[in-house]
Parts: structure tokens; sequence; C-alpha cells
């Protein structure tokens, strides 16, 4: 495990990941954050809960949520923000990314350049 903030996270958004991880009664799970082909950007942004972290992940912490990304998101994620918006359709988890060239309406979805091969049809819901 390598120990590096790639990530940072809104008070807002860590509040509510807070609230769902109590929720979910896994209060001491990291947090997941990666990056898989797909979206309608070609690049698609994802969040999971896990017991632990593999050998080869970054890990860290923000604000007492643990934070674990894989070596290939991380060449995506580094400097992004994690953020909780409120909208007229619900609210949900975005990422703010410096890396994005592009990005789906709803933020679910990025490019980084050169992912217009994996880009699909836009399905745009929250996480």
């Amino acid at each position: 495990m390598q120990q590096t903030t790639l990530i940072t996270m809104t008070p807002e958004a860590v509040r509510r990941l807070k609230q769902f991880m109590d929720e979910q009664g896994m209060p001491e799970a990291y947090l997941r954050v990666f990056v898989a082909p797909g979206g309608c950007s070609g690049l698609q942004y994802g969040m999971a809960l896990e017991e632990s972290a593999e050998e080869d992940d970054f890990t860290f912490e923000i604000d007492g949520v643990r934070v674990i990304v894989d070596p290939f998101s991380a060449t995506y994620l580094e400097g992004a923000e994690i953020d909780y918006v409120n909208s007229l359709m619900g609210g949900g988890f975005t990422v703010h990314n410096p890396n994005a060239v592009a990005t789906c309406a709803c933020g679910h979805s990025f490019d980084a350049g050169g992912n217009a091969g994996t880009a699909q049809g836009c399905g745009c819901g929250g996480w």
C-alpha cells in the first residue's frame, strides 16, 4: 500500500459518505474510488465500500474516511475533488476532475483525451 493523498472531498461529501457508511453498517470500511472504461465520455467514475485494500493500492484518509485508489485510476484521479450536490433531480456524489478534457452532462463520465473509442450512449444516473 502506498500512502499518498490523490483526491480531496468537500465537507458535505465527507458528511454524506459517513452517514451512508453508518447506514450500511460499515463505518470502518474503505471508500474505493475508481475509473473504468465506459460512460458517454469514454471513462466513468465509480465508488464502492470495501473491507480492505489491495497491496498496490494508494491509501489515505480524509477527515476520518479511509480512501483507496488503484494505480490505474490514480493516473486519472490525481487532483480530483469529490463533492455531494443536491439538485432538483435528487442528490448525489460528483467528481470535479482537473484531468478531464470533456465531461458528461451529469458529471459521472469523462474523457481524459483519447478515450472516444470507449464512449457509450448517455445513461446518466446518480450514485
